[in-house]
């Protein structure tokens, strides 16, 4: 190789390492056209960051909760009055008188039951006819009812409180629905009235009670039987055909003076009285029933029992007013 070609060789060399490490922005103008567009795109590029990020999460949500305002979806209830205040708790308490009422009757009617001996056996026939069941059924019935008004009243349970409006509406329908049979009805009320007072002179020895009241009955309506005093021979106990002491008596409550004078009852007054003539037995006992004595009772005092039942649904519609207003003040949103 001449001397004259290494030279031009090198010189070449030269300018091509001279390009080589040329920076990008000084390349000629056929390899900057190429390289400066990708160039701007890079710088054009938005700068982002963590701040920006969140913000953007935030801003671009869709959940309507989230635009929503606290209020809208976490509504406050309205706060009640002290007049609303006061009523619930004068609605509680009242409830708690008849629930402390009703709890003692219960009390009375299941100790009444359980005095006269166990529930099982032979005593379940007679149960029915016991008059201590009535304590039982009424005790139970006012406690239940008074109980849900309390809690309801305590807790604003909707739930409660219905239940406490009906039960004291179906109440109120029943006395009225009793007090129309006493004057639509009074030969059938009659008729059952003598009925009940049959199965009593019946069980007159197998149940206390029933002996209680009906010696009570006898000795201040001064009646002996249901019709005349001759209506015990249909008891096993006094019918002449008995085998006891008692076999043609009565009770001692029929006696015209039970006492004799004296300050002890004699039961054996009326010992023997229905072998004895009408004469001879009015001079012993009351010879007249208790039926009608007991109707035309019941017809004098049907002032008293019109202002007792008044009062009774007068007290029952002031709960029931109560109870009413505690509900009106419970908030669609509270618990039921």
């Amino acid at each position: 190789m001449t001397a004259a070609a290494l030279r031009s060789s090198m010189v070449l060399g030269r300018e091509r390492l001279t390009q080589f490490l040329r920076p990008y922005g000084e390349v000629g103008s056929g390899e900057s056209s190429r390289l400066l567009p990708q160039a701007s795109r890079l710088v054009e590029l938005p700068h982002s960051s963590d701040d920006d990020d969140d913000i953007s999460l935030l801003g671009d949500t869709d959940d309507p909760a989230a635009k929503q305002e606290p209020e809208e979806w976490c509504p406050a209830f309205h706060k009640p009055s002290a007049f609303s205040h006061c009523v619930r708790h004068l609605a509680f308490l009242w409830n708690l008188l008849f629930l402390l009422l009703g709890l003692l009757t219960l009390a009375i009617g299941v100790w009444g039951l359980l005095a006269k001996g166990p529930l099982w056996g032979e005593r379940l026939a007679p149960l029915g006819s016991d008059p201590m069941l009535l304590f039982v059924l009424a005790g139970l019935g006012a406690s239940t009812v008074s109980l849900a008004g309390c809690l309801g009243a305590l807790r604003c349970s909707i739930c409660l409180l219905r239940f406490f409006v009906g039960a004291v509406l179906a109440f109120v329908g029943l006395e009225v629905l009793g007090g129309l049979l006493l004057l639509v009805a009074r030969q059938q009320l009659r008729d059952a009235l003598q009925d009940a007072l049959l199965l009593c002179l019946l069980r007159y020895q197998e149940e206390p009670d029933l002996r209680f009241l009906v010696d009570e009955v006898q000795r201040s309506l001064r009646c002996c039987g249901l019709s005349s005093y001759r209506d015990w021979e249909s008891n096993p106990y006094f019918n002449c055909s008995a085998p006891g002491v008692q076999a043609c008596s009565v009770p001692a409550s029929c006696c015209l003076d039970p006492r004799q004078n004296g300050s002890i009852t004699n039961d054996q007054c009326a010992f023997g009285v229905l072998h004895l003539g009408d004469m001879a037995a009015a001079g012993v006992v009351h010879l007249g029933g208790c039926v009608a004595q007991l109707g035309a009772w019941l017809r004098g005092q049907a002032g008293g029992i019109a202002t007792a039942a008044a009062v009774l649904v007068l007290l029952e519609a002031t709960g029931l007013l109560l109870v009413l207003k505690v509900l009106a003040d419970v908030p669609s949103g509270a618990q039921v």
